[in-house]
């Protein structure tokens, strides 16, 4: 049969237009195979986390630790993205994502130092204080850091800005502030008081002598640093370029506790900042066109007073016969010193665990925590993981329900359910938590707001 050319060329047209279509979609099929392969990757790593990040919220509410400790993020689900940028800028792991939403799945752990607010492409970030449930008291403070009372300013984390370089940039804007209000000739002995050497205290000292102004910086411990003082040997902090007065820029990243020690002690060298350690600030009273302020160590007059203290306070005692002991501190600084010995740690939060978990990681140590309540309802679920495992280990000895009664040289008594119990002893660690001066400050005159959940 023959077969019109015209035809013949149709039926070839139609074949080769059906290979080319069948080679298009095998070549799409081979560019699209990887694509659905890195999808379905992206994706199902994605479903795991939103699972391990949803139980590690699920764990933080069955713990009772749903409740951040102060500053903290709180998410705009409308702004964020899911970019994951914020999980990845928390050095304490206390975000992650669920149903494709940032959220604070660690609360406990936070500590408010911004560099998720910082890393946010779409600022779905803001930092606040307080929650619905748990107010936190901030005193009500001017731009310039000046509180309500003409003449007082506070900077740093009483504030509730506990981060370094912004506490230091507060001690430094407050100090600017302090040399503008002091006008006229001074009838008093100094120009400013400044109760702290923390980073505020530090930075604001700094700009006391740059505008030449007569100063005298009082802090309660033996060394400075303030919150920093207190951390665990060898933690890192986060933070960012410090603009110090005198000194100027320095940049700073990760840095652990004795490298920032370290640092603002060669700042005092260097500068010749005078600080007076061991003295506590006892009272303040307005005095004329300044104020009377009271310490341990004696009574000044100032024409303005820079408030630099931390949130911890003064460290809260137990008030029982021989806590007047010279083995008696109220903060771990090295667990090896105790090596050998009998220890005695109270207190019921993650400092008191933390504490007497290091110890009981020396050789040769016996250790004993006490604490008044039944059970340690607010602390990190890795602290009460380690603490079960160094009890099973027979490392630690826990005292629920118990209280102490007297401290001698050689032992302790402590107050059970059962009855009284001595204890061989040898250094005694109080981790009560501190005692902030809200009351001294409300007697000055200081206002305060209750932050619930806001900034």
């Amino acid at each position: 049969m023959r077969v019109a050319p015209g035809l013949s060329i149709m039926l070839g047209w139609n074949l080769l237009m059906d290979v080319e279509m069948d080679l298009s979609f095998l070549n799409l099929g081979l560019y699209l195979a990887p694509l659905a392969i890195v999808f379905y990757l992206y994706f199902n790593r994605r479903r795991r986390l939103d699972e391990k990040h949803a139980l590690a919220l699920q764990a933080s509410r069955e713990s009772g630790l749903s409740e951040p400790v102060s500053l903290h993020p709180v998410f705009d689900p409308l702004r964020c993205i899911g970019s994951s940028s914020c999980v990845k800028a928390c050095p304490e792991g206390a975000l992650g994502l669920i149903d494709g939403k940032a959220q604070l799945v660690n609360p406990s752990v936070c500590i408010g130092h911004g560099a998720c607010m910082a890393s946010c492409p779409f600022d779905a970030i803001k930092l606040v204080f307080g929650t619905e449930k748990r107010g936190v008291d901030i005193p009500l403070v001017k731009p310039n850091f000046e509180t309500n009372v003409p003449g007082l300013f506070i900077a740093g984390e009483l504030g509730g800005m506990g981060l370094v370089r912004k506490a230091a940039e507060q001690g430094r804007q407050a100090m600017n502030a302090i040399r503008d209000t002091l006008k006229g000739e001074a009838s008093t002995d100094l120009d400013v008081v400044i109760v702290g050497a923390g980073p505020a205290g530090i930075a604001a000292g700094l700009g006391a002598i740059q505008h030449k102004l007569r100063y005298r910086i009082v802090e309660q411990e033996d060394s400075l640093g303030g919150t920093v003082y207190h951390y665990p040997r060898n933690k890192v902090i986060m933070t960012a370029p410090v603009q110090l007065p005198i000194v100027g820029k320095v940049k700073m990243s990760e840095i652990s506790k004795e490298a920032l020690l370290e640092f603002w002690n060669g700042i005092v060298d260097k500068t010749g900042l005078k600080i007076s350690f061991r003295e506590r600030m006892e009272s303040i009273q307005p005095q004329g066109k300044g104020f009377q302020v009271t310490t341990s160590g004696g009574t000044y007059s100032a024409r303005a007073v820079l408030l630099a203290i931390g949130r911890r306070g003064t460290p809260r005692k137990l008030d029982v016969p021989g806590e007047e002991l010279p083995k008696v501190v109220y903060r771990l600084i090295d667990p090896e010193q105790y090596r050998g010995q009998n220890v005695l740690v109270v207190g019921g939060g993650d400092s008191a665990l933390e504490a007497a978990l290091a110890i009981a990681g020396e050789a040769d140590t016996r250790v004993a925590l006490s604490y008044r309540g039944d059970a340690f309802g607010r602390v990190k679920p890795k602290n009460r993981q380690r603490l079960e495992e160094a009890q099973q280990n027979g490392r630690l000895n826990v005292l629920l329900k118990s209280n102490v009664v007297r401290i001698e040289s050689g032992e302790v008594l402590l107050e059970l359910e059962s009855g009284q119990e001595t204890l061989p002893n040898d250094a005694v660690i109080i981790s009560a938590g501190g005692v902030l001066p809200t009351d001294l400050l409300k007697k000055v005159g200081i206002q305060f707001e209750t932050k619930h959940g806001t900034v």
